[in-house]
């Protein structure tokens, strides 16, 4: 980053500098989901830094005190306590850019990472059970059909619930994801099964090329909101008790790394900008994974004579 000089006339509040950047995420186009983010995060963030503070106050130590915060008041994981501060350095160095504040290296405390949580084996048999289409309401159906998706393809909440029925191609078994992270355009390569369970689904669903694919009881979009309440209700309704949207985008990643899938593909799928990103995704994904490995010891299957100790 250049190095910036602080024009001291220019210094204002937190509170001023904030609703700056939020000018300036909506001048750059970012999703509206990631400005919503960023203005969650700001009321942690207020509870340790006033909004009345001067940006020309902040310094090195301002990461230190903010961290050293989060984590006295108990009621935080690590990944939040993670996330608020780099949403600081975020905003802080913003404020450099702008040059409120002059530039300075920001570190953010290292903390622990917790293993990815994922689907057991014996969840999953619950949640794919097919239901009775006779019996159940159109909303359970639908979330099953949203379960089976998602475990097929790793999808975000937000690419999910943005799909449209235009969106599959059913003659080479192919979805488009227009809506991302990175707003680049996901082709994802659909197993024979769930396209089998997705035409299906359509039948009753009867939707066209513009239409959402998962839609609400009125044909409408449906909400990330409603798509987290639903696969919540739906898990309950199958006496599984942890639950969560993004828990099935760990669960396709783990198992897609046992069944000896390439990186690299995962990568192109999960919509990772580089191979790097998904490395270190997997790599929380190694304390359940480690489970399965030892449970497919193929040295104790084939010789288990030779390896044993005396």
């Amino acid at each position: 980053m250049d190095r910036i000089k602080m024009n001291h006339k220019m210094d204002k509040t937190f509170e001023e500098g904030f609703e700056e950047y939020v000018i300036d995420m909506k001048a750059r186009n970012l999703r509206q989901g990631t400005i919503r983010h960023y203005e969650e995060a700001i009321k942690q963030i207020y509870k340790r830094i006033p909004p009345t503070t001067m940006i020309s106050t902040l310094s090195k130590r301002t990461m230190k005190e903010f961290y050293v915060a989060l984590r006295e008041s108990g009621t935080l994981n690590d990944v939040s306590m993670g996330t608020y501060a780099r949403d600081l350095k975020t905003i802080m160095r913003f404020f450099m850019r702008e040059g409120y504040l002059e530039y300075f290296e920001i570190k953010i405390p290292k903390a622990d990472q917790s293993p990815v949580q994922t689907y057991t084996d014996e969840e999953l048999r619950k949640l794919l059970k097919k239901p009775n289409l006779k019996e159940c309401t159109f909303a359970h159906y639908r979330t099953w059909v949203m379960v089976c998706l998602l475990l097929s393809s790793g999808l975000r909440r937000n690419s999910l619930v943005n799909l449209k029925c235009k969106d599959i191609d059913f003659d080479n078994s192919i979805l488009y994801v227009n809506t991302t992270k990175n707003r680049k355009i996901l082709i994802i390569p659909l197993n024979e099964d769930v396209v089998k369970i997705l035409e299906e689904y359509l039948t009753y669903r009867k939707g066209k090329g513009e239409d959402y694919l998962l839609c609400n009881t009125y044909g409408g979009k449906l909400s990330v909101e409603a798509a987290n309440s639903a696969v919540e209700e739906f898990c309950k309704s199958r006496k599984v008790e942890t639950y969560g949207i993004h828990r099935f985008r760990h669960t396709f990643a783990k198992k897609w790394v046992i069944m000896g899938g390439s990186l690299i593909t995962l990568q192109k799928i999960l919509g990772h900008s580089s191979l790097n990103i998904t490395e270190k995704y997997i790599n929380l994904l190694i304390t359940d994974i480690k489970k399965d490995i030892d449970e497919f010891n193929i040295l104790r299957e084939l010789n288990p004579i030779s390896i044993s100790m005396k």
